[in-house]
């Protein structure tokens, strides 16, 4: 029988953290298998099984699944942004479209043949930890491509449009203040990653990105 009481700790914020939140997001993901006890639907001390972290559309083929139990974990992010900056990928079952947008961007922006799923998860898993700690990547913020998210002082921010975004499980919220075009950021998003939105993947972003004060 399950211990846990109100919202399951399963949703992932930019910097690869899993915290408890009501809202549940756009997409769903894992992390290659299961990190979590099935019995008290709690995380066990494991931060990923596999390489192959993946983020996923929240329905696919009217298949049902009891969340947190026997099988892999079941995550959630509010949207693509905050996916990528945690160091998933599109998945090439149920997002099939995304994921093959998504590596024909990456080719684009190196000059090369689009990689598959298994080199994507090994260039990915090297740029998202130093260890078992969050790699982060200096970047001039004016460099950054819409999608990318850097570690501000108070939290997370994206880049939108010219404008900047502060992260919240609940969505994006209009950022004032924030550094210069010209400052080095704390860069969450992989390199990989930003490589792609520059060269012309467009992520799924959550409605809350759309408002403008």
């Amino acid at each position: 029988m399950s211990t846990a009481v109100g919202p399951l700790r399963n949703r992932v914020d930019p910097f690869g953290d899993i915290a408890a939140h009501p809202a549940r997001g756009l997409l769903m993901g894992n992390r290659g298998g299961r990190i979590h006890d099935p019995g008290t639907r709690t995380l066990t001390g494991r931060a990923w099984v596999s390489r192959q972290w993946i983020c996923c559309a929240l329905t696919f083929r009217d298949r049902r699944r009891a969340v947190m139990g026997e099988g892999y974990t079941e995550l959630f992010f509010l949207d693509e942004v905050v996916a990528f900056a945690a160091g998933h990928r599109p998945c090439f079952q149920c997002r099939r479209v995304a994921a093959d947008a998504f590596s024909a961007a990456w080719a684009k922006g190196e000059g090369r043949l689009p990689p598959g799923a298994g080199e994507m998860d090994r260039r990915l898993h090297a740029e998202r930890l130093d260890g078992t700690r969050r790699r982060k990547h200096p970047r001039r913020l004016g460099d950054l491509p819409d999608g990318a998210v850097f570690a501000g002082e108070d939290g997370p921010v994206a880049v939108k449009d010219g404008r900047l975004l502060r992260f919240s499980f609940a969505g994006w919220a209009p950022f004032h203040g924030g550094p210069g075009l010209d400052a080095t950021v704390p860069t969450l998003t992989p390199p990989s990653v930003l490589t792609a939105l520059a060269a012309g993947y467009q992520p799924l972003w959550h409605p809350t990105a759309q408002h403008r004060p």
